[in-house]
């Protein structure tokens, strides 16, 4: 039997794989193409929206580890949540100039970040019940917003204005925080379980494949009975669909099953591989740098290709291959990677110097009255 110790280090590594797969997984959507012939598209589509969302429950399961850890002095867990959600909005909005064709999900993650920043401390119970209303109700909104107004489907974009940014991260864009806010409170709850339990394990593997599968295949029955919904203009009739990124209840439901099923997996089985998959922990332990970087690549070198689905499965097989390599070189001499440092290094200007009040001052720090005079 493993000890505490060792099952916390086996859990870290667990969530640390699940980073790397969750990269690798939107390297292959984002590389594409999405189309629907030959077998290799099914792996493009079978990622498409899922890896996502599996990047951010893991997110929230990290914003719950950094407000047990202990920080740097002078630095409240406030100050760095709102240091990382800056420094991700800015790599956001810089990586979204390339030439990538990819909608980058960065910006709604600084938002998320920030919205931590005052909720961390919400209570277990709030933070599970706020997932699953806001997995009900948030595409409700988003539709009602897309319906009433003139706000643009597109990604935040250098140049645009506060409001349009504003309006994009929060409901027009292709990640309105209006619905992935859901996955990122389930996140945030699930990080306050105790992972390494093998009951819990079993219990999430349960729950997870029965919530996946159960409403995509909800979907396809709603679909068959009520009729394909109109992709042409925003309608309540989207409400049956579980097709990737529809940011509908159906599809956020089986994603977030479909995530919480492989997290469930690997904190089963990781365990069980030891050193074995230190390739992929290596690479999960500087996700953003591996994130960047693959954009970066497929800005550079990829586009325009490829031209069909099984060339974009090798073209990303490579990229994983030489950010494995990176990885492994990197976090072999250096704890942390480049960006990851960036994120634990919030700025002087957000250090903050702790002074108690006058009365606690004098209440700690007077010298204490003598036994004999206290009794006299």
């Amino acid at each position: 039997m493993l000890s505490t110790q060792a099952r916390g280090v086996s859990r870290l590594y667990a969530l640390d794989v699940a980073r790397a797969l969750a990269v690798f997984g939107m390297i292959i959507v984002n590389v594409g193409p999405y189309t629907t012939d030959g077998w290799a598209s099914l792996f493009v589509r079978a990622f498409n929206g899922r890896a996502s969302i599996l990047f951010v429950i893991l997110a929230g399961i990290g914003v719950t580890f950094l407000a047990r850890r202990a920080l740097t002095k002078g630095f409240t867990r406030r100050s760095t949540l709102l240091w990382r959600g800056l420094l991700l909005f800015v790599i956001g909005i810089a990586l979204q100039v390339l030439d990538h064709d990819v909608n980058v999900i960065l910006p709604t993650y600084a938002a998320l970040f920030f919205l931590a920043a005052f909720v961390v401390r919400m209570p277990t119970r709030w933070l599970f019940w706020s997932a699953v209303s806001s997995a009900l109700l948030g595409p409700v909104i988003w539709i009602l917003v897309r319906k009433l107004t003139n706000f643009r489907p597109h990604p935040a974009e250098l140049g645009d204005s506060p409001l349009e940014i504003l309006s994009i991260i929060l409901f027009s864009g292709p990640y309105p925080l209006v619905v992935w806010i859901a996955p990122f409170f389930l996140g945030v709850w699930l990080g306050r379980l105790p992972l390494g339990n093998q009951g819990l394990q079993l219990r999430l593997l349960l729950i997870g494949s029965v919530a996946g599968v159960g409403a995509f295949l909800l979907s396809g029955i709603l679909v068959r009975t009520l009729g394909e919904p109109d992709t042409e203009k925003i309608g309540f009739d989207r409400l049956v669909s579980a097709v990737g990124h529809s940011q509908m209840p159906l599809w956020l439901i089986s994603s977030t099953g479909t995530a919480v099923m492989v997290l469930s997996i690997l904190l089963l089985l990781v365990p069980k591989f030891g050193k074995r998959i230190r390739v992929l922990v290596a690479v999960g332990q500087m996700p953003l740098t591996a994130y960047t970087a693959h954009l970066v690549i497929i800005a550079l070198i990829v586009r325009p290709a490829p031209e069909t689905a099984l060339q974009g499965l090798l073209i990303s097989l490579g990229i994983m291959m030489f950010l494995i390599f990176f990885a492994v070189v990197w976090i072999a001499n250096l704890r942390y990677g480049p960006l990851e440092m960036l994120l634990r290094q919030p700025p002087k200007f957000l250090r903050v110097e702790y002074q108690l009040p006058a009365r606690h001052r004098t209440r700690l720090f007077a010298r204490p009255t003598p036994r004999r005079a206290r009794k006299e």
